[in-house]
């Protein structure tokens, strides 16, 4: 049974960081692409960084350029968000997700594996 399991989510005020991690059973993930997503309320599922499956090659939505960053430890089946400098428009649920490719697509429904998402809320 495949299972991606995301952890980290918090309240954080305003400038503050996290760190998220999405744990992957079930599957080889170290072949695999990885991103992550958030979804505000109201608002649509939106990729926020994605990594390729050895992590040489990352993407990342304007809005959190220089501020996240995405790695992975295949050794340990796990993908990471590090959040700095939190702002109240990244309140959102986020959501690790993979696909049965080596290279990641910004497209949701592209993936083939999802986590049930962490809630991460920014006080301004």
């Amino acid at each position: 049974q495949v299972q991606l399991v995301e952890s980290g989510g918090a309240l954080v005020q305003a400038g503050g960081s996290l760190r998220l991690s999405c744990a992957v059973s079930g599957l080889t993930f170290s072949n695999r692409a990885g991103s992550w997503f958030r979804q505000a309320p109201g608002k649509e599922r939106e990729c926020v960084a994605t990594i390729n499956w050895r992590g040489s090659s990352t993407f990342y939505t304007d809005s959190v350029k220089g501020r996240f960053t995405t790695s992975r430890d295949n050794a340990k089946n796990t993908m990471y968000l590090q959040m700095n400098s939190l702002k109240a428009e990244d309140t959102a649920v986020y959501y690790c997700a993979a696909l049965n490719r080596i290279y990641p697509t910004k497209v949701a429904a592209e993936y083939d594996y999802w986590g049930q998402g962490t809630q991460v809320t920014v006080s301004s």
